[in-house]
């Protein structure tokens, strides 16, 4: 699978039509964002996390979004779980990003 970009409203639709989702938000300023960029296209792509749909987000110029994971900068991430939040906060390496991918796959998840 590849990364996405989307908006608000698209996400809305993607977190109940797809089983599992994670989200990068992101500000053209975050030099973090940028590093990352490469890892989270990578991780995308990897066997293992096929069944999650990986997408990205201008922070900025998705607001509904944004407040509703309670954004505090970027780098952020949050997953969804059969459109429910399970997780979200600022990541910051591709390990924590790959952490939050194992807990999402993980069955009978409960939401944090």
């Amino acid at each position: 699978m590849t990364v996405t970009d989307i908006t608000d409203n698209q996400l809305r639709q993607l977190i109940f039509d797809k089983e599992r989702v994670i989200v990068k938000f992101t500000d053209p300023a975050c030099p973090i964002c940028k590093v990352l960029s490469p890892s989270f296209r990578r991780l995308s792509l990897e066997p293992q996390y096929q069944e999650i749909s990986f997408v990205r987000m201008d922070a900025s110029e998705n607001p509904v979004s944004s407040q509703e994971v309670k954004l505090t900068g970027t780098p952020f991430f949050a997953t969804y779980q059969k459109g429910t939040i399970q997780e979200c906060g600022i990541v910051d390496t591709e390990e924590g990003i790959r952490a939050m991918l194992v807990r999402l796959l993980q069955p009978d998840k409960q939401a944090t």
